[in-house]
């Protein structure tokens, strides 16, 4: 599950984020099959598939968000953790129930979503944010890779590394509460392994950014 869950969270780097970004529509739909495969497999199969089925469904809640916002409003990025928590209340409710691991990863993947958009706001990114999904393909990529080479500054380099810090001690206690909550076990690796790739996808986007800024996905 947290092989699976980690997969997740890094799948819509290389697959979603061209595919919203060339056809949304069809992505947007993507969505649904994932959800209803999800739900069937919960539904309908052994616990193993199951468990892969709840996990399912949490990744069509983050799929969704995904598109919404990327496919008609990555422009405006003040609107990117709103949209992305367009299931939050769903998934809490659901918490408790035999649907607690795909709550549990889009629960921590927004978690990591939310640290992200702090780190872009106080790095002062989220300002050229606009720039550079509205400008053309060529110009996009200097601006990207110069708006990148701020986060090299000290402030920055420090906000981003107290960041990381927070990140792993929040997974460090999720992994340590799944030993001593046997019942919700699958449920706390899962948010474990979904945050703690979340940190290594953005640093994996930072550093896209920095050397190869067309291949990041947001442009």
């Amino acid at each position: 599950m947290q092989f699976w869950a980690s997969t997740m969270v890094v799948l819509p780097v290389f697959v979603q984020a061209p595919w919203v970004h060339v056809f949304p529509f069809s992505a947007f739909l993507f969505s649904f099959i994932i959800f209803f495969l999800g739900f069937y497999l919960l539904k309908f199969c052994s616990y193993r598939w199951s468990s892969i089925g709840s996990l399912l469904v949490g990744v069509s809640w983050s799929w969704l968000g995904g598109c919404l916002f990327w496919g008609w409003l990555r422009a405006h990025p003040v609107w990117h953790l709103p949209v992305e928590s367009i299931a939050l209340p769903i998934a809490v409710s659901l918490l408790k129930t035999r649907w607690k691991i795909g709550a549990s990863f889009y629960l921590a993947s927004l978690l990591g979503t939310a640290f992200t958009d702090v780190m872009i706001v106080l790095t002062g990114v989220m300002k050229a944010w606009p720039e550079v999904v509205d400008a053309p393909f060529s110009e996009a990529s200097k601006i990207l890779s110069l708006t990148a080479e701020q986060l090299l500054e000290p402030f920055s380099l420090f906000a981003i590394f107290i960041a990381a810090l927070l990140i792993i001690s929040i997974a460090n206690w999720m992994h340590q509460k799944s030993k001593s909550e046997p019942l919700s076990s699958d449920a706390w690796l899962v948010s474990s392994s979904a945050l703690t790739t979340t940190l290594w996808v953005d640093g994996l986007f930072f550093a896209t950014t920095l050397i190869q800024p067309q291949l990041s996905g947001l442009i």
